[in-house]
């Protein structure tokens, strides 16, 4: 919510009106991760005061800056939209935040109890099949064969695991439609950390590039922006981020199957809610398909690695 008092605008956010159990962890978590990242590099929306104290408001909250710009999800500003330049400029600049974000230390900003590092890949693939298992509650769900062999995939990221990583945070949910940007292209803030933690960073690159566009290719899981014509290639986003990360990009096709492997499953997860009426059925068809096409892309990836 935005409001203004004193001349001075102010964005307050807080959980729904009918919270989740974890509601209130995931605002304070929030404005832990906020308050570590003021000063640095990495576009956000700035950190104005938090509470954790329930009693003040009825739950966990915080202020913080607005940030004027546009979300190109939701629609592209008009200089966005007719010239091909902006466009370019806003992919290099998504890698400029990724990167910035990937060089903090997280114990030089007291964020090394912000997640659990030991273990974290070993912890992926498994957390993502019981999430697949779990659908099962639903009735009517057709069950995951429609996926293809999605335990093959999963045998796959294990067997083939980095064996070491370079640790930083992670947005966890990396993508342009949570990103804010001016009419000219450039990066204003990363919005929506309640997924942050921390981890290896390619899990956020490789987020963005499964998503991306390659020659004005539009797949079912293809980001949704208007107009696809002028962002980078997806070459050009990698050498750009390996560039400004100098991170050792060897292991990036098993992060970009990791990366098809959850987000498939996360939506096969409204799926299989749509199927037991718990979701609109359109919207469960649509992320049916994405998830099928994600998996294929899964099994590409590694045919090819």
């Amino acid at each position: 919510m935005r409001f203004c008092r004193d001349g001075r605008d102010y964005v307050l956010r807080h959980p729904p009106a009918n919270p989740r159990t974890t509601s209130n962890r995931v605002i304070a978590r929030e404005i832990e991760l906020l308050g570590g990242l003021t000063g640095s590099k990495v576009p956000h929306p700035a950190l104005i005061a938090g509470c954790t104290d329930v009693s003040v408001l009825g739950a966990v909250f915080y202020l913080m800056e607005p940030v004027d710009g546009f979300n190109p999800t939701v629609a592209l500003s008009a200089p966005a939209a007719d010239d091909a330049a902006v466009r370019h400029r806003m992919g290099l600049e998504l890698m400029d935040g990724l990167a910035a974000l990937g060089d903090i230390d997280p114990v030089a900003v007291n964020l090394q109890n912000f997640g659990k590092l030991e273990g974290f890949l070993d912890r992926q693939t498994g957390r993502w099949a019981s999430e697949l298992a779990g659908f099962s509650q639903f009735a009517g769900w057709e069950g995951p064969a429609a996926l293809g062999n999605v335990e093959a995939v999963g045998h796959w990221l294990d067997d083939n695991k980095p064996s070491s990583m370079k640790a930083g945070i992670i947005h966890g949910d990396f993508h342009i439609g949570n990103m804010i940007y001016a009419d000219d292209g450039t990066l204003l803030a990363i919005v929506d950390w309640e997924m942050a933690t921390l981890g290896d960073p390619l899990v956020d690159l490789s987020r963005v590039l499964i998503s991306w566009p390659d020659a004005g290719v539009r797949m079912p899981y293809t980001m949704r922006v208007d107009r696809l014509d002028g962002f980078p290639s997806r070459a050009e986003m990698v050498r750009r981020y390996a560039d400004r990360s100098g991170r050792d990009l060897s292991a990036l096709p098993w992060f970009e199957v990791l990366a098809c492997y959850k987000l498939g499953i996360l939506f096969e997860g409204t799926h299989a809610r749509a199927q037991a009426g718990l979701a609109d059925k359109a919207t469960g068809d649509r992320l049916h398909g994405a998830a099928v096409a994600l998996l294929d892309n899964a099994r590409r990836i590694i045919a090819r690695a």
